[in-house]
């Protein structure tokens, strides 16, 4: 990965206002998840409908799409940790899925990137196309994982963050960047905080 000094001066000076609000809401959000507070998904809500249109602009396909997929598992997220599973848990908990699990998870994971991958060659002009559909299939099983308290979401975020700080570097989207490196850091913190609460430390 050559670094263009130039280019990431540029994209300092002249990044939109709309990709820094997004960035600080990013940031909030994973704050708050790693808090276990609900109200990460209200900024998570408004982070990702900016960057649905950023990324829509920039045709990475892809990452609009998962973006508006982020939008609406906000809205769920925030009423399952607000209100649990029912009647019977109210609160929902820090929970861990067996190896067998993560395997079966992977696996089809890697499948369906593949073949995401091939449509978006075939049928769109996507930047990465196969990188591009990874860090979507995984991002979507790793944000469900997130509202169900799966513990090991946090694991699966570190290496899809760092995928996607490959993919938004050759789209040139400098800023965000910055936001998904500093995502790995807070992912693994996030692990460890939960990792705490679920064994009550």
């Amino acid at each position: 990965m050559n670094v263009d000094l130039d280019a990431v001066l540029a994209a300092f000076t002249a990044m939109q206002k709309w990709e820094i609000i997004a960035v600080m809401l990013g940031i909030l959000y994973i704050i708050l998840a790693a808090k276990e507070s609900a109200w990460c998904w209200v900024s998570g809500f408004f982070s990702t409908l900016i960057y649905t249109i950023l990324f829509w602009e920039g045709q990475l396909l892809s990452s609009a799409l998962l973006n508006f997929y982020y939008m609406g598992m906000s809205i769920y997220g925030f009423i399952l940790w607000k209100h649990g599973k029912g009647r019977e848990e109210k609160h929902l908990t820090v929970t861990s899925w067996p190896v067998s699990i993560h395997l079966f998870t992977i696996v089809a994971g890697v499948l369906f990137s593949l073949f995401a991958g091939y449509l978006l060659t075939a049928y769109t002009p996507a930047r990465l196309p196969y990188l591009d559909a990874t860090v979507m299939v995984f991002s979507i099983l790793a944000t469900w994982m997130l509202a169900q308290k799966i513990l090991q979401n946090w694991l699966y975020w570190v290496f899809i963050d760092m995928a996607a700080i490959t993919l938004y570097w050759s789209a040139g989207y400098y800023v965000t960047i910055i936001l998904f490196t500093i995502y790995v850091i807070l992912s693994l913190y996030g692990y460890f905080s939960w990792r705490k609460s679920r064994e009550g430390i």
